[in-house]
């Protein structure tokens, strides 16, 4: 990872939650990772984040997870942050996870709060800080309590912030308020996780987004903060506008954002995804092209 990015944005500030390329017969295809990973990069990505839910992780063996990282880091050397998703449902799998994404390569680390058994605020931190402690890495806390049930409560977040190596959050919490509080009581950088959020969340202080929507318009994405960073909010906004025709289709018409990414890149989904249907896919079409025509 380059050593030039700036303090207050660890891993730069456009970040790609990047799909798992399968080929027709659901294989891993490393090949197509790493043409995709290049054209990301090429394309205004600051950095790739894999293994995430985006990424079906839940669908992924361990040793393909390490696999993807390793080709990743290949295609990309030190032109983007490679974050791998390390989160599971155990702390003792997360480490061991984590600790293969170092081996493999990784600049960081992205550890989701543990899902389905809910554990009380005592019980999320233990965890963080276990899987913090487990490589030299830095982490990305991922708040998004909509699927894993528990929220990373403010005063747990204000308590994690001063561990040495937690640096920043993926933040799909819809707090704005939750988050600028902590944004301004701490030097944790906040990524938005949703794209509707980017915006805001970015003129309040947060370092920059993870995007699914970045697989398939990185460019039009990253314009939105480049307008806000050249001193130009209406500028900004309008971009914003641009791309919310296409941000909703992808994350908020029913189908997740895995299966509306892939129909647009080609890659196949494993079950119990399914491939958007033809109609679903000219609707995505259009708004893409839309979108890149500006």
């Amino acid at each position: 990872m380059t050593t030039s990015r700036h303090p207050a944005r660890p891993f730069g500030r456009a970040l790609c939650a990047m799909v798992t390329p399968f080929t027709a017969s659901y294989e891993l295809d490393l090949a197509a990772a790493r043409e995709l990973a290049a054209r990301l990069v090429d394309n205004g990505c600051d950095g790739l984040v894999l293994n995430g839910t985006t990424g079906e992780s839940p669908t992924t063996s361990d040793e393909e997870k390490t696999a993807l990282v390793r080709a990743v880091v290949e295609a990309v050397g030190d032109r983007a942050a490679v974050v791998a998703g390390v989160g599971s449902a155990s702390t003792a799998h997360t480490v061991a996870l984590a600790r293969a994404a170092e081996q493999a390569g990784a600049d960081g680390l992205l550890v989701v709060t543990p899902y389905y058994s809910r554990p009380p605020q005592d019980a999320v931190e233990a965890h963080f800080r276990t899987v913090a402690d487990a490589t030299a890495l830095p982490v990305m806390l991922y708040d998004i309590p909509g699927r894993t049930g528990t929220r990373i409560e403010t005063a747990t977040m204000l308590r994690l912030a001063e561990h040495e190596r937690i640096v920043a959050v993926k933040d799909c919490s819809y707090d704005l308020l939750g988050s600028t509080k902590v944004i301004g009581r701490t030097s944790l950088a906040y990524y938005s996780g949703c794209e509707e959020l980017n915006l805001p969340l970015y003129a309040v202080g947060g370092a920059g987004y993870v995007s699914t929507v970045a697989n398939v318009a990185p460019g039009a994405m990253r314009s939105v903060l480049d307008a806000h960073d050249a001193g130009t909010p209406a500028e900004a906004a309008r971009r914003n506008q641009l791309a919310l025709p296409l941000t909703e289709l992808m994350m908020a018409s029913g189908l997740p954002g895995t299966v509306t990414a892939k129909a647009l890149l080609g890659f196949a989904v494993r079950a119990p995804l399914q491939p958007a249907s033809p109609a679903e896919l000219t609707r995505l079409r259009a708004a893409r092209d839309a979108l890149l025509r500006g």
